[in-house]
C-alpha cells in the first residue's frame, strides 16, 4: 500500500510537469497544493458544481482565511514588540540611562566633578567595528567632537549606529569625541554653568590636537550650544557644523511651523516654571518629547505604529533600535529651563546679541569667526531652514557686511528629510555628513561670504565616493534670506511672558515648591503619559503580556507573510493612507486655530484675515 501511494505520488508530479492544464493552489497554512485538472473526472460531483467552479470557490475561501490568519499573527507580533519596547526602556532606567553608543569608548573628563559641576563628560571613541582608533585613525587630520542634543532625551543619536556622524568621521580618519550628558542635572546648574564646561572639553581636545583646532559638530539644541561658545567673549577657532539647529526663533512659515506661536498661546515661560517646580527643581524631558510628538501626531502617533504592524517582519528591530533612544527621557534644572525659554524661544535673544553668558558677557553673533556650516532641511517642521538661517540678515546688514566681518558662512538644505533624519538617517551620514567632512579644507580655502553647498550625486547611491559625487560652493546674498514676520507680534508675546512669569515667581511658585517633595516629583515623574504608554505594555506591569510572548514565539516558528501584493494587504494599506490623510487635516486644521488664535490676541497683521475654513481644505489635497 505505501510502495503504490509513492508511485501515485510520483505520477502526479510528472503530471504536474507534463500537463499544461495542471495547476497550483494555495492551502490556508501555505504549504503548495498541487492539482491535475485532467485527473478530475469530467462530470458533475455530488454538489452538482463543476470541477473549475470549485477551484474558484476554494481559492476564494482560501483568500478569505489567509487575510485573517495574518492579521492576527501580526497582531501578536506588534503587542510582544510593544512589550519588548516597555522591558527595553525599563532595563535601560535599570542601568542609569547610559548613552547609547554604537562605539566603544573612554572619559577623559567628567564634568560632576569640576569646581562648578555640570552633567556632562567628554569622551573618546576607542573602537569601531572591533578595529581600535589607532589602526583606523590618522593623526594629521583634525579632531571631531561630537555634541549631541540635550532636549529632552539622552546622548547617542549621533553614534548609535554604524551608520552615523561618529561613525562617518571615523572612517574618514578623524580622531572623534563625544560630548555626552547624565539624566540628572548637578543642583542648581545653569546654562552659563554648561557653556564653561564645553568650553574646557573643546581646549582639552585642542590640547590633545596641537596646531588642529577641532570640528565641532552640533545637533540641534547642542548646535546653538555651540554657537553660543563661538560668540562669546573668548570665541572658538575650529570649524562648527549646526545640524537643525535653531538660532532664529520668531522666524517660520505661518501655518507651517505652529510651535513658534506655542509659547505666546501658553501664556510665556510661566508654566516651565510650574513644571520645573512640580518636578522638585528638575524639568521633566518626557514633556518636550511630547510637543515634538504633537507637532505632527499623524507621523509619531499614527503612522509609525501603522507601519510597524504593516511591516512587523521587517520594522521590529529598527523599530526597538530607535524608541530605546526615543524612550530615555533626560532631565534639566528649573534654571536651564527657564534660560532657555525665556532667553531663546519667547524672547529670541541669541539672534539680537542679548543673550548673557555671563554677568560681565553677552553672546554676540557678530563675534564669530570661525567657519559655519549650517545643515538644514526643507522636510524640518521642528527646526525649518528660515530658523536655521533667518539670523544671518538680522546679523550682517548685507553680504558686503558679511565679508567685511572676515566670515564665511555655508549652508545646505535637505529637501524632504525630517528634523531627526538630519542626524540619524543612514543615508544622509553616507553623503551629506560624509560630504561636509571632506570638504572642511575647501570651505576654510574660501573667502568670505555666504554659500551654498550644493552636493551633485547622479549615481543616486548614498555610500559613493568621489569622483563620482561632485561638491561645490555657489555665492549667494544675505538679502534673499530675509524673512518677513510681524516681529512686533512676538515682542508682545516677550512682554506678557515677562508679566506672568513675575506674578508666577513672586505669589505661586513658592507654594508648589513647599509641595513638591522628591517622593511627589518621583509620581509626577512616572505618571507621565510618554511613560505609562510605554511601559505599561511590560508583563511586569501587565502579567498577561506574558502570553502575548509565548504567542509570540509560536507565530514566530511557523509565520509565512503574505505577499506585499495581496488583496487585502493592499486593502489594509490603502485604509491606512485614508486615517493619515484624516490626522494630517486634522492637525492642519489645529494648526490654522492656533495661528488664527494668535493672530486675535497679539495683533497679527498678515494672518488676522485667515480663518479655518480657508486652511482646512488645504490638508485633504
Amino acid at each position: 500500500m505505501k510502495k503504490t501511494q509513492q508511485l501515485r505520488s510520483a505520477d502526479a508530479g510528472k503530471a504536474k510537469v507534463q500537463r499544461p492544464n495542471s495547476r497550483t493552489i494555495q492551502r490556508a497554512d501555505d504549504a503548495p497544493l498541487s492539482i491535475d485538472a485532467t485527473a478530475v473526472p469530467q462530470q458533475l460531483p455530488a454538489t452538482g458544481k463543476e470541477p473549475g467552479k470549485t477551484s474558484a470557490a476554494t481559492d476564494m475561501a482560501q483568500e478569505c482565511v489567509a487575510y485573517p490568519r495574518d492579521f492576527m499573527e501580526r497582531s501578536i507580533l506588534f503587542f510582544d514588540t510593544l512589550r519588548q519596547r516597555a522591558n527595553n526602556m525599563l532595563e535601560h532606567e535599570r542601568a542609569g540611562l547610559p548613552p547609547l553608543l554604537d562605539f566603544k569608548y573612554e572619559t577623559l573628563l567628567d564634568a560632576r566633578r569640576f569646581k562648578v559641576p555640570v552633567n556632562y563628560a567628554l569622551l573618546r571613541i576607542t573602537e569601531i567595528g572591533g578595529d581600535c582608533s589607532s589602526d583606523c585613525v590618522d593623526m594629521e587630520k583634525v579632531p571631531v567632537i561630537v555634541f549631541d542634543p540635550r532636549a529632552g532625551h539622552g546622548p547617542g543619536i549621533g553614534g548609535f549606529k554604524r551608520d552615523s556622524e561618529v561613525g562617518m568621521a571615523m572612517r574618514e580618519g578623524h580622531p572623534v569625541y563625544f560630548v555626552m550628558f547624565f539624566p540628572e542635572p548637578e543642583p542648581g546648574q545653569t546654562l552659563a554653568d554648561v557653556l564653561h564646561a564645553l568650553r574646557r572639553f573643546v581646549e582639552e581636545v585642542a590640547r590633545r590636537h596641537p596646531g588642529k583646532p577641532p570640528v565641532l559638530y552640533g545637533n540641534c539644541q547642542a548646535g546653538w550650544a555651540i554657537t553660543l561658545l563661538s560668540a562669546d567673549c573668548q570665541g572658538i577657532v575650529g570649524p562648527a557644523v549646526l545640524n537643525g539647529s535653531p538660532l532664529s526663533y520668531w522666524a517660520g512659515e505661518s501655518g507651517v511651523n505652529p510651535m513658534r506661536v506655542s509659547g505666546g498661546l501658553l501664556g510665556g515661560a510661566w508654566l516651565a516654571h510650574l513644571l520645573a517646580d512640580l518636578g522638585n527643581g528638575r524639568f521633566d524631558g518626557a514633556w518636550l518629547a511630547q510637543n515634538f510628538e504633537n507637532l505632527k501626531p499623524e507621523k509619531a502617533i499614527w503612522e509609525k505604529y501603522s507601519q510597524l504592524f504593516s511591516n512587523i517582519d521587517s520594522e521590529r528591530e529598527r523599530f526597538l533600535e530607535f524608541e530605546r533612544w526615543w524612550n530615555g527621557f533626560y532631565f534639566l534644572s528649573r534654571e536651564e529651563i527657564l534660560a532657555i525659554v525665556e532667553n531663546l524661544f519667547i524672547g529670541n535673544k541669541l539672534e539680537q546679541g542679548q543673550f548673557p553668558i555671563c554677568d560681565c558677557c553677552n553672546a554676540d553673533l557678530r563675534r564669530i569667526k570661525n567657519p559655519l556650516i549650517i545643515f538644514a532641511s526643507y522636510g524640518d517642521n521642528i527646526t525649518p531652514p528660515q530658523q536655521a538661517l533667518g539670523w544671518i540678515p538680522v546679523v550682517y546688514r548685507d553680504t558686503d557686511d558679511l565679508k567685511q566681518a572676515g566670515q564665511r558662512i555655508v549652508y545646505l538644505t535637505n529637501p524632504h528629510v525630517g528634523h531627526l533624519g538630519i542626524f540619524v538617517s543612514a543615508r544622509v551620514a553616507r553623503l551629506e555628513h560624509r560630504a561636509i567632512l571632506e570638504s572642511l579644507q575647501d570651505i576654510e580655502a574660501l573667502p568670505p561670504g555666504l554659500y551654498e553647498m550644493k552636493v551633485d550625486n547622479p549615481t543616486g547611491d548614498p555610500g559613493c565616493h568621489k569622483p563620482s559625487y561632485q561638491v561645490s560652493f555657489e555665492s549667494r546674498k544675505v538679502e534673499d534670506l530675509k524673512d518677513d514676520y510681524p516681529r512686533a507680534a512676538f515682542e508682545r508675546v516677550r512682554q506678557v511672558s515677562d508679566f506672568n512669569e513675575t506674578l508666577y515667581r513672586t505669589f505661586i511658585s513658592p507654594y508648589v515648591q513647599q509641595f513638591a517633595t522628591p517622593w511627589a516629583a518621583e509620581i509626577f515623574k512616572w505618571l507621565h503619559p510618554m511613560r505609562t504608554s510605554r511601559y505599561l505594555f511590560s508583563e511586569a506591569f501587565n502579567p498577561w503580556m506574558a502570553g502575548v510572548a509565548t504567542l509570540a514565539k509560536a507565530v514566530a516558528r511557523n509565520r509565512h507573510p503574505l505577499a506585499h501584493d495581496h488583496p487585502g494587504m493592499v486593502r489594509e494599506r490603502a485604509s491606512i493612507d485614508e486615517i493619515t490623510q484624516a490626522w494630517e487635516a486634522g492637525r492642519k486644521t489645529r494648526d490654522a486655530s492656533c495661528e488664527q488664535a494668535f493672530s486675535l490676541l497679539y495683533g497679527y497683521p498678515d494672518r488676522a484675515e485667515l480663518h479655518v475654513d480657508q486652511v482646512a481644505p488645504k490638508a485633504s489635497q
